[in-house]
Protein backbone atom coordinates (compact mmCIF):
# COMPACT_ATOMS: atom_id res chain seq x y z
CA UNK A 1 0.00 0.00 0.00
CA UNK A 2 1.00 3.67 -1.06
CA UNK A 3 2.19 5.77 2.79
CA UNK A 4 2.49 9.50 2.71
CA UNK A 5 5.65 9.87 4.05
CA UNK A 6 6.13 13.28 5.98
CA UNK A 7 5.36 16.30 4.40
CA UNK A 8 6.49 15.86 0.77
CA UNK A 9 7.64 12.33 0.49
CA UNK A 10 5.60 9.02 -0.90
CA UNK A 11 6.34 5.65 -0.41
CA UNK A 12 5.24 3.39 -3.23
CA UNK A 13 3.90 -0.20 -1.58
CA UNK A 14 3.87 -1.56 -5.00
CA UNK A 15 6.82 0.39 -6.38
CA UNK A 16 6.98 1.49 -10.49
CA UNK A 17 10.08 -0.48 -12.24
CA UNK A 18 11.98 2.13 -14.02
CA UNK A 19 11.97 -0.49 -17.35
CA UNK A 20 14.10 1.45 -19.88
CA UNK A 21 15.80 4.66 -20.95
CA UNK A 22 17.16 6.44 -23.91
CA UNK A 23 19.76 9.17 -24.53
CA UNK A 24 20.13 11.45 -27.71
CA UNK A 25 23.13 14.04 -27.06
CA UNK A 26 24.76 16.98 -29.57
CA UNK A 27 28.56 17.24 -30.08
CA UNK A 28 29.69 18.82 -27.29
CA UNK A 29 28.25 15.84 -25.03
CA UNK A 30 29.98 13.73 -27.20
CA UNK A 31 33.50 15.22 -26.73
CA UNK A 32 32.97 14.64 -22.72
CA UNK A 33 33.75 11.87 -19.78
CA UNK A 34 30.17 9.82 -21.05
CA UNK A 35 30.85 10.24 -24.72
CA UNK A 36 30.52 6.47 -25.50
CA UNK A 37 27.83 6.21 -22.91
CA UNK A 38 25.19 7.96 -24.46
CA UNK A 39 22.62 5.80 -27.10
CA UNK A 40 22.88 8.49 -29.44
CA UNK A 41 25.18 11.96 -30.72
CA UNK A 42 24.74 13.99 -33.39
CA UNK A 43 27.84 15.97 -34.52
CA UNK A 44 24.98 18.56 -36.37
CA UNK A 45 23.20 19.89 -33.14
CA UNK A 46 20.50 20.87 -35.65
CA UNK A 47 19.77 17.31 -35.96
CA UNK A 48 18.60 18.05 -39.44
CA UNK A 49 16.22 20.59 -38.58
CA UNK A 50 16.34 23.97 -39.70
CA UNK A 51 15.99 25.57 -36.33
CA UNK A 52 17.68 25.24 -32.84
CA UNK A 53 13.96 24.62 -31.57
CA UNK A 54 12.93 22.05 -34.21
CA UNK A 55 16.55 20.39 -33.73
CA UNK A 56 15.26 20.20 -29.82
CA UNK A 57 12.01 18.11 -30.79
CA UNK A 58 13.66 15.89 -32.89
CA UNK A 59 15.90 14.64 -30.09
CA UNK A 60 12.95 14.07 -27.56
CA UNK A 61 11.09 12.07 -30.67
CA UNK A 62 14.26 9.89 -30.99
CA UNK A 63 14.98 9.73 -27.55
CA UNK A 64 11.22 8.25 -26.56
CA UNK A 65 11.83 5.86 -29.35
CA UNK A 66 14.94 4.87 -27.75
CA UNK A 67 13.12 3.91 -24.43
CA UNK A 68 10.21 2.48 -26.36
CA UNK A 69 12.16 0.18 -28.69
CA UNK A 70 14.44 -1.00 -25.54
CA UNK A 71 11.28 -2.48 -24.16
CA UNK A 72 9.36 -3.66 -26.83
CA UNK A 73 6.63 -1.44 -26.34
CA UNK A 74 4.38 0.45 -29.05
CA UNK A 75 3.04 3.73 -28.11
CA UNK A 76 -0.57 2.37 -28.41
CA UNK A 77 0.49 0.95 -24.73
CA UNK A 78 1.77 3.94 -23.09
CA UNK A 79 -1.49 5.49 -21.17
CA UNK A 80 -0.01 9.04 -20.35
CA UNK A 81 3.27 10.88 -21.30
CA UNK A 82 4.88 13.63 -18.84
CA UNK A 83 7.36 16.02 -20.88
CA UNK A 84 8.89 19.45 -20.35
CA UNK A 85 11.77 21.75 -22.41
CA UNK A 86 12.71 25.27 -21.50
CA UNK A 87 11.37 26.84 -24.38
CA UNK A 88 7.79 29.33 -24.13
CA UNK A 89 5.35 26.77 -23.58
CA UNK A 90 7.04 23.69 -23.92
CA UNK A 91 6.89 24.31 -27.85
CA UNK A 92 10.20 21.09 -27.91
CA UNK A 93 7.88 19.12 -26.15
CA UNK A 94 4.28 19.60 -28.02
CA UNK A 95 6.30 19.12 -31.30
CA UNK A 96 8.35 16.53 -30.80
CA UNK A 97 6.35 13.60 -29.19
CA UNK A 98 2.79 14.80 -31.67
CA UNK A 99 3.76 11.91 -33.55
CA UNK A 100 3.54 8.98 -30.97
CA UNK A 101 -0.08 10.83 -30.42
CA UNK A 102 0.58 9.66 -26.59
CA UNK A 103 -1.91 11.31 -24.05
CA UNK A 104 0.70 14.13 -22.96
CA UNK A 105 1.02 16.23 -19.67
CA UNK A 106 2.96 19.65 -20.66
CA UNK A 107 5.12 19.82 -17.60
CA UNK A 108 7.38 23.28 -16.64
CA UNK A 109 9.91 22.51 -13.62
CA UNK A 110 12.73 24.77 -15.00
CA UNK A 111 16.22 21.66 -14.93
CA UNK A 112 14.44 20.15 -12.48
CA UNK A 113 11.63 18.43 -14.92
CA UNK A 114 13.20 15.03 -15.55
CA UNK A 115 12.37 15.16 -11.72
CA UNK A 116 8.96 16.23 -12.25
CA UNK A 117 8.12 13.64 -15.02
CA UNK A 118 9.76 10.60 -12.88
CA UNK A 119 7.58 11.16 -9.98
CA UNK A 120 4.05 12.17 -12.11
CA UNK A 121 4.65 8.86 -14.48
CA UNK A 122 5.76 6.89 -11.15
CA UNK A 123 2.63 8.12 -8.88
CA UNK A 124 0.49 7.33 -11.48
CA UNK A 125 1.46 3.96 -12.28
CA UNK A 126 1.10 3.65 -8.35
CA UNK A 127 -2.26 4.14 -8.02
CA UNK A 128 -3.26 1.74 -10.85
CA UNK A 129 -4.05 4.91 -13.62
CA UNK A 130 -1.71 2.67 -16.38
CA UNK A 131 0.79 0.25 -16.90
CA UNK A 132 3.27 2.12 -18.52
CA UNK A 133 3.89 5.47 -18.48
CA UNK A 134 6.28 7.86 -20.40
CA UNK A 135 8.91 10.66 -18.93
CA UNK A 136 10.53 12.89 -21.23
CA UNK A 137 12.45 16.26 -21.26
CA UNK A 138 15.28 18.27 -23.30
CA UNK A 139 16.91 21.06 -23.32
CA UNK A 140 19.13 22.32 -26.24
CA UNK A 141 22.40 25.13 -26.12
CA UNK A 142 21.41 27.10 -29.20
CA UNK A 143 17.21 27.28 -28.10
CA UNK A 144 18.63 27.80 -24.38
CA UNK A 145 20.68 30.64 -25.18
CA UNK A 146 18.39 32.38 -27.59
CA UNK A 147 15.82 32.02 -25.10
CA UNK A 148 17.16 33.21 -21.78
CA UNK A 149 20.17 35.31 -22.60
CA UNK A 150 21.94 36.05 -26.18
CA UNK A 151 21.60 34.66 -29.91
CA UNK A 152 24.58 32.88 -30.17
CA UNK A 153 25.88 35.15 -32.82
CA UNK A 154 26.05 37.58 -30.75
CA UNK A 155 29.45 35.81 -28.68
CA UNK A 156 28.66 37.41 -25.61
CA UNK A 157 31.22 37.12 -22.92
CA UNK A 158 30.54 34.28 -20.59
CA UNK A 159 31.23 34.82 -16.52
CA UNK A 160 32.82 31.85 -15.18
CA UNK A 161 29.65 31.12 -12.86
CA UNK A 162 27.70 30.67 -15.64
CA UNK A 163 26.83 27.19 -17.11
CA UNK A 164 26.60 25.68 -20.60
CA UNK A 165 22.75 24.23 -21.31
CA UNK A 166 23.31 20.43 -22.38
CA UNK A 167 22.26 19.39 -25.99
CA UNK A 168 20.42 16.71 -25.44
CA UNK A 169 17.25 14.39 -24.48
CA UNK A 170 16.27 11.74 -22.18
CA UNK A 171 13.38 9.72 -21.73
CA UNK A 172 11.97 6.81 -19.34
CA UNK A 173 9.40 4.20 -19.36
CA UNK A 174 7.99 3.42 -16.31
CA UNK A 175 5.39 0.80 -15.59
CA UNK A 176 4.60 -2.16 -13.80
CA UNK A 177 7.16 -4.43 -15.46
CA UNK A 178 9.69 -5.90 -13.12
CA UNK A 179 13.22 -4.75 -14.05
CA UNK A 180 16.35 -4.56 -12.38
CA UNK A 181 15.41 -0.91 -11.10
CA UNK A 182 12.48 0.36 -8.82
CA UNK A 183 11.16 3.75 -7.95
CA UNK A 184 10.64 3.10 -4.37
CA UNK A 185 9.70 6.83 -3.10
CA UNK A 186 9.45 10.56 -4.20
CA UNK A 187 10.02 13.43 -2.51
CA UNK A 188 7.85 16.76 -4.25
CA UNK A 189 9.64 19.73 -3.59
CA UNK A 190 8.73 23.14 -3.22
CA UNK A 191 9.77 26.60 -3.93
CA UNK A 192 13.12 27.93 -2.20
CA UNK A 193 13.89 31.45 -3.30
CA UNK A 194 16.71 33.22 -1.40
CA UNK A 195 16.62 36.54 -3.21
CA UNK A 196 19.25 35.95 -5.62
CA UNK A 197 18.75 38.03 -9.30
CA UNK A 198 21.75 36.83 -11.18
CA UNK A 199 20.84 34.39 -13.93
CA UNK A 200 23.84 33.70 -14.93
CA UNK A 201 24.90 32.19 -11.35
CA UNK A 202 22.02 29.31 -11.26
CA UNK A 203 24.19 27.20 -9.04
CA UNK A 204 23.22 29.30 -6.37
CA UNK A 205 19.71 30.19 -7.32
CA UNK A 206 19.19 25.98 -7.44
CA UNK A 207 21.62 24.97 -4.24
CA UNK A 208 19.04 25.79 -1.27
CA UNK A 209 16.22 24.10 -3.27
CA UNK A 210 18.33 20.83 -3.77
CA UNK A 211 19.11 21.54 0.12
CA UNK A 212 15.70 21.41 1.38
CA UNK A 213 14.77 18.70 -1.16
CA UNK A 214 17.60 16.41 0.24
CA UNK A 215 16.99 17.19 3.63
CA UNK A 216 12.89 16.97 3.65
CA UNK A 217 13.67 13.50 2.22
CA UNK A 218 15.97 11.96 4.45
CA UNK A 219 13.72 13.13 7.28
CA UNK A 220 10.31 11.86 5.87
CA UNK A 221 12.02 8.73 5.12
CA UNK A 222 13.85 8.44 8.13
CA UNK A 223 17.00 7.94 6.71
CA UNK A 224 20.64 8.84 7.13
CA UNK A 225 23.00 9.94 4.75
CA UNK A 226 24.69 6.67 4.35
CA UNK A 227 21.82 5.16 3.40
CA UNK A 228 22.40 6.57 -0.01
CA UNK A 229 24.81 4.99 -1.94
CA UNK A 230 24.78 8.36 -4.11
CA UNK A 231 22.98 11.62 -3.83
CA UNK A 232 22.85 12.90 -7.48
CA UNK A 233 21.94 16.46 -7.58
CA UNK A 234 21.06 17.51 -11.40
CA UNK A 235 22.88 20.81 -12.18
CA UNK A 236 24.31 22.61 -9.20
CA UNK A 237 27.65 23.03 -10.81
CA UNK A 238 30.88 23.71 -9.09
CA UNK A 239 29.54 26.39 -7.48
CA UNK A 240 26.44 25.17 -6.32
CA UNK A 241 28.06 22.27 -5.18
CA UNK A 242 29.90 23.97 -2.63
CA UNK A 243 26.72 26.15 -1.34
CA UNK A 244 24.74 22.57 -1.15
CA UNK A 245 27.73 21.41 1.18
CA UNK A 246 27.25 24.37 3.23
CA UNK A 247 23.41 24.55 3.65
CA UNK A 248 23.32 20.52 4.46
CA UNK A 249 26.83 21.18 6.97
CA UNK A 250 24.29 23.60 8.33
CA UNK A 251 21.24 21.38 8.61
CA UNK A 252 23.42 18.79 10.19
CA UNK A 253 24.29 16.72 7.41
CA UNK A 254 27.55 15.86 5.40
CA UNK A 255 27.02 14.30 2.25
CA UNK A 256 30.21 14.97 0.79
CA UNK A 257 30.94 11.49 0.39
CA UNK A 258 28.21 10.75 -1.08
CA UNK A 259 27.13 13.82 -3.56
CA UNK A 260 27.33 13.62 -7.73
CA UNK A 261 26.50 16.24 -9.70
CA UNK A 262 25.28 15.70 -13.52
CA UNK A 263 26.48 18.85 -14.14
CA UNK A 264 30.07 18.34 -13.33
CA UNK A 265 30.06 14.80 -14.84
CA UNK A 266 28.92 15.03 -18.56
CA UNK A 267 31.21 17.68 -19.57
CA UNK A 268 35.24 17.87 -18.28
CA UNK A 269 35.82 21.43 -17.05
CA UNK A 270 38.79 22.09 -18.06
CA UNK A 271 39.51 21.01 -22.06
CA UNK A 272 35.30 21.72 -22.70
CA UNK A 273 35.50 25.33 -20.97
CA UNK A 274 32.09 24.63 -19.66
CA UNK A 275 32.98 27.05 -16.41
CA UNK A 276 30.44 26.25 -13.55
CA UNK A 277 29.42 22.83 -15.27
CA UNK A 278 26.02 21.83 -17.08
CA UNK A 279 22.68 22.78 -17.21
CA UNK A 280 19.26 22.57 -18.49
CA UNK A 281 16.52 19.83 -19.08
CA UNK A 282 18.58 17.55 -20.78
CA UNK A 283 22.03 17.61 -18.25
CA UNK A 284 20.22 15.64 -15.31
CA UNK A 285 18.34 13.44 -18.16
CA UNK A 286 20.71 11.80 -20.15
CA UNK A 287 23.33 11.44 -17.23
CA UNK A 288 20.76 9.45 -15.82
CA UNK A 289 19.80 7.58 -18.41
CA UNK A 290 23.66 6.78 -19.85
CA UNK A 291 25.51 6.48 -16.97
CA UNK A 292 23.51 6.29 -13.20
CA UNK A 293 20.94 3.60 -14.29
CA UNK A 294 23.48 1.16 -15.79
CA UNK A 295 25.24 1.48 -12.53
CA UNK A 296 21.86 0.69 -10.46
CA UNK A 297 20.82 -2.10 -12.67
CA UNK A 298 24.43 -3.62 -11.99
CA UNK A 299 23.94 -3.59 -8.41
CA UNK A 300 26.60 -1.31 -8.05
CA UNK A 301 25.22 1.31 -6.44
CA UNK A 302 21.68 -0.37 -4.33
CA UNK A 303 19.63 2.94 -3.25
CA UNK A 304 19.83 6.20 -4.59
CA UNK A 305 18.41 10.09 -4.47
CA UNK A 306 18.23 11.46 -7.64
CA UNK A 307 17.78 15.30 -7.47
CA UNK A 308 17.44 17.28 -10.39
CA UNK A 309 17.51 21.01 -9.50
CA UNK A 310 15.46 24.39 -11.80
CA UNK A 311 16.13 27.78 -11.55
CA UNK A 312 12.50 29.37 -12.24
CA UNK A 313 12.94 32.18 -14.16
CA UNK A 314 11.79 33.61 -18.10
CA UNK A 315 12.85 35.91 -20.12
CA UNK A 316 9.79 38.40 -18.52
CA UNK A 317 10.68 38.03 -14.61
CA UNK A 318 14.42 38.45 -15.85
CA UNK A 319 14.14 41.56 -17.87
CA UNK A 320 11.64 43.31 -14.67
CA UNK A 321 14.32 42.54 -12.24
CA UNK A 322 12.76 39.80 -10.04
CA UNK A 323 14.39 36.85 -8.22
CA UNK A 324 15.45 33.73 -9.67
CA UNK A 325 13.63 31.10 -7.30
CA UNK A 326 15.05 27.34 -7.16
CA UNK A 327 12.52 23.95 -6.79
CA UNK A 328 13.93 20.24 -6.72
CA UNK A 329 11.98 16.74 -6.61
CA UNK A 330 13.77 13.68 -5.81
CA UNK A 331 13.11 10.51 -6.93
CA UNK A 332 14.20 7.17 -4.79
CA UNK A 333 15.92 4.47 -7.49
CA UNK A 334 16.53 1.31 -5.66
CA UNK A 335 18.15 -2.11 -7.10
CA UNK A 336 15.98 -4.70 -7.36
Amino acid sequence: MNQVKGSQSIGFGESPYLISSGSVVGSKEAEGPLAKLFDMTNQDDLFGAETWEEAESNMQKEACVLALGKAHITPEKVRYLFGGDLLRQGIATSMGVEALQIPMFGLYGACSTSGEALALSAMSVAAGYGDYMLAVTSSHFGSAEKEFRFPLGYANQRPLSAHWTVTGSGAFLVGTEKSHVRISGVTVGKIVDYGLKDSQNMGACMAPAAADTIAQNLQDFGRKVEDYDRIVTGDLGYVGQDILFDLMQGRGYDIKTKHMDCGMTIFDQQSQDTHAGGSGCGCAAVTLAAYILPKVKKGEWKRILFVPTGALMSTVSYNEGASVPGIAHAIVLEHC
